[in-house]
């Protein structure tokens, strides 16, 4: 590889990943805190979480902070290691108590693991290494 190039991968590679991990989250976000893009809203996904899933009001605000706040911290690369964090928590939750019984493979009703592990993986990648030379992060704490 020419001279320079590993640095140019190194400083792009982890927005290729920040710009869709973050904008697949603060749409998630939208559709459950605001009722965007078709969602049900704050009360409705409350409940629903509560109902179908067993899943408490305080774990499920944490969820939705974690999706809308934590897509756009990925997106913007602000406090990108705890956004991305909240996301991998959330994504470990969904695979446990929604995708794992239906399988690895996305089938007709979009419910195997296989999307929600690659959304966890992408957010880890980002805890490890952050979120790159590009983000507010780098402005902000001059690392």
């Amino acid at each position: 590889m020419a001279k320079g190039g590993l640095a140019l991968a190194d400083a792009v590679a982890p927005l290729c990943i920040r710009i869709p991990l973050g904008l697949i989250f603060l749409a998630h976000g939208s559709q459950k805190l605001l009722g965007l893009f078709g969602g049900n809203g704050l009360t409705a996904t409350f409940r629903i979480f509560e109902e179908k899933m067993g899943i408490p009001p305080i774990f499920t605000l944490l969820a939705i902070i974690a999706e809308f706040g934590g897509g756009l911290g990925v997106l913007t690369g602000f406090l990108t290691r705890v956004s991305a964090a909240g996301i991998a928590a959330v994504m470990a939750v969904a695979i446990y108590k929604v995708h794992w019984a239906h399988g690895f493979f996305l089938n007709a009703a979009g419910q195997g693991i296989e999307f929600t592990l690659a959304l966890f993986g992408m957010s880890l990648y980002l805890v490890i290494n952050g979120g790159g030379n590009w983000c507010i992060d780098r402005l902000i704490f001059k690392s």
